[in-house]
């Protein structure tokens, strides 16, 4: 039984690549030339997918740059849950390896820096990286209080270095207390934030007050606490991957519009997508990909998501 789940492993692994390299050959033939695109939310290793896999996922969904974000080393405290959260809860590897791999790769992939926040030499490990060329810290995605003296250390470092950092928005379970972090907007004005998963979107909507439900489905109601923040701080922008971004698109699509719209500067493209093959139902970041350019009110809103804002960000 274990040589046929290989077999049949492998032979799927295979036909993703194959399918890959057919619909690159045929936009070759047709002589389409893509726009660029880049996804600065992806992981090495993600739930066990090969390098190859990701490599040919992201050429399929059309990604000319992406920003690998690395997990941070493993650590069994309270802000990995006693090593729940390991691995970003999703077995990523570490800083050495998007590191090794963008340079292998170096006209496809960047990437990032990021460590567990309250070990000794957190700031140390992330600052090795930022010194190699690192453009952002994250995906912060701890057991913390989001204004925590460990975090700070975080924030102190970003501005130090002028690169931004990324943070994972889960209540009850990573960066605590959202409601509490416009004092570090504040506080740190040269830094910039970049909002991203659960209740990073789900507070889009005025009306959000339960925070234990992270997928919403209603209708939204402009003026939620990301709306503001977005509206009210210039040091912050936000993430459009995960399921979470891709429901904040979906369940209201007039109201995505005008958020598109309302925060053309401020939206980046991330897919943060676990599939291998780059196309297809089981392929969120695709999906997210398909909704952008059926929302965004304008095309010169969509060059923005998908590209602009993130080359002004990271001083591509």
């Amino acid at each position: 039984m274990k040589t046929a789940s290989l077999s049949r492993r492998g032979f799927l692994n295979r036909s993703g690549v194959l399918l890959t390299g057919l619909t690159l050959n045929l936009n070759a033939v047709s002589g389409a030339q893509a726009e660029p695109i880049i996804d600065i939310h992806q992981h090495t290793d993600y739930m066990g997918r090969t390098h190859d896999q990701l490599i040919a996922h992201q050429r399929a969904m059309g990604v000319t740059t992406t920003l690998l974000l690395p997990a941070g080393t493993p650590a069994f405290g309270l802000s990995t849950h006693k090593g729940e959260s390991n691995g970003l809860q999703a077995k990523c590897s570490g800083n050495d390896t998007c590191y090794n791999l963008a340079k292998q790769y170096p006209k496809e992939f960047l990437f990032a820096a990021n460590e567990v926040p309250d070990l000794p030499d957190a700031t140390q490990e992330i600052e090795k990286y930022l010194k190699l060329g690192a453009l952002v810290i994250g995906e912060s995605k701890f057991g913390v209080q989001c204004d925590s003296p460990e975090m700070q250390r975080i924030y102190e470092l970003a501005q130090s270095y002028n690169v931004p950092v990324l943070m994972h928005w889960q209540h009850g379970m990573y960066n605590y207390d959202f409601a509490r972090f416009h004092t570090m907007l504040e506080k740190y004005p040269k830094v910039n934030f970049i909002g991203h998963a659960q209740t990073w979107w789900a507070n889009i909507d005025k009306n959000h007050h339960d925070q234990t439900v992270l997928y919403p489905k209603t209708k939204v109601t402009p003026g939620g606490l990301t709306d503001r923040l977005l509206s009210d701080y210039p040091n912050l922008y936000a993430d459009m991957s995960a399921g979470s971004g891709l429901n904040a698109l979906q369940r209201d699509e007039e109201h995505a519009r005008g958020f598109l719209e309302r925060h053309q500067n401020k939206i980046l493209f991330g897919s943060d997508c676990l599939d291998a093959f780059g196309h297809g139902p089981q392929c969120q970041g695709s999906q997210t990909i398909a909704a952008i350019r059926k929302l965004a009110p304008s095309k010169t809103i969509e060059r923005k998501i998908f590209y602009e804002n993130a080359k002004t960000l990271f001083r591509l």
